[in-house]
């Protein structure tokens, strides 16, 4: 597959091996070999066993469940590789954390996914590769390259097959304003209708439903969301349209789930019927499978836009079509 320039070289923290894995795969070459551990008083300890001086080094790293720890692995494995005369250092990030504070929403609040941006640009990465960001404008917080990919258009292939192109039963829903462009864009792919749930966030991980812009009487609704975190904005936004607009049936689509705290009996009593999530991060070892939830695989995405930036070809072009 490669033909040309310097090696490529992929290495992996411990938040999402698996989809690292998988993203090897793709490109059909091996997982880098080094091991991330902890000190006995909790530092992160980075060791890489092979040489990575002239390569094209790609770092895949979900800031995801425990954050702190996830991004300090992140940063100390750049550092590391920086010192060891890495060639270029992308930052793969599948689920970019602390995206969700991105203003200041009050007085004295931080804007972190700004601080988050200068720890990973001062630690050595050259680019950032991740997808879906909570808000497109966290690109122009760094002074890098930011390649922010799209999971969308793997969810338009499942539900293209479950409904068909052009399906007037079918609504694409916005569980809230802040995601309706997102949503605009997937309807318009799918050649259906949408819908917008207006709520009032009272304070955070709770919302409060307030009305339906939009009619989804007897209509079978898409809810595509970013981020599943305690799954109250997205049940919420499903009793909604079911109860107060009438909808025959309510399906969930997000690319990041995060699933805490009382997400998951949430989302098992909710009235969606089934919840479709991307791998960026990993479904908790602590808690019971349900029903209810599966993953599509995002690493043939990631290894594409990993081989392109490698390659130095367009991204762009990657969801046109």
């Amino acid at each position: 597959m490669i033909s040309h320039g310097k090696e490529i070289a992929v290495f992996t923290g411990n938040s999402n091996p698996a989809l690292a894995k998988d993203i090897c795969s793709e490109l059909f070459i091996s997982p880098g070999n080094c091991n991330i551990a902890q000190f006995a008083d909790g530092e992160c300890s980075v060791s890489v066993y092979e040489p990575v001086r002239g390569k094209d080094v790609f770092i895949v790293q979900s800031t995801c469940k425990p954050v702190n720890d996830s991004l300090m692995e992140l940063l100390i494995m750049m550092d590391a590789m920086r010192r060891a005369s890495a060639g270029r250092i992308t930052a793969v990030i599948p689920y970019f954390g602390y995206a969700r504070q991105d203003r200041k929403a009050k007085s004295r609040d931080p804007i972190s996914a700004k601080l988050v941006a200068n720890l990973i640009a001062k630690a050595g990465a050259d680019r950032v590769l991740t997808m879906d960001l909570h808000a497109a404008q966290i690109q122009g917080f760094f002074d890098i390259p930011v390649d922010n990919l799209l999971g969308s258009h793997l969810f338009l292939k499942h539900f293209q097959k479950m409904f068909g192109k052009g399906n007037e039963d079918v609504m694409v829903v916005s569980p809230d304003v802040g995601s309706t462009a997102r949503a605009r864009a997937f309807a318009m792919k799918l050649g259906v209708n949408m819908a917008i749930v207006d709520k009032r966030r009272e304070r955070a991980n709770q919302s409060e439903v307030m009305n339906i812009i939009g009619s989804v009487e007897g209509k079978i609704c898409i809810l595509l969301d970013d981020i599943v975190d305690t799954a109250g904005s997205l049940c919420g936004a499903a009793k909604a349209i079911k109860e107060i607009g009438g909808a025959r049936e309510i399906y969930a689509c997000a690319s990041h789930g995060v699933l805490s705290g009382p997400a998951l009996p949430r989302i098992e009593e909710s009235c969606i019927e089934h919840l479709l999530l991307l791998d960026t991060i990993p479904y908790p070892k602590e808690k019971p499978l349900i029903d209810k939830i599966s993953y599509i695989s995002s690493a043939p995405v990631f290894a594409e836009a990993i081989r392109r930036i490698y390659e130095e070809v367009s991204i762009a072009n990657m969801f046109e079509n």
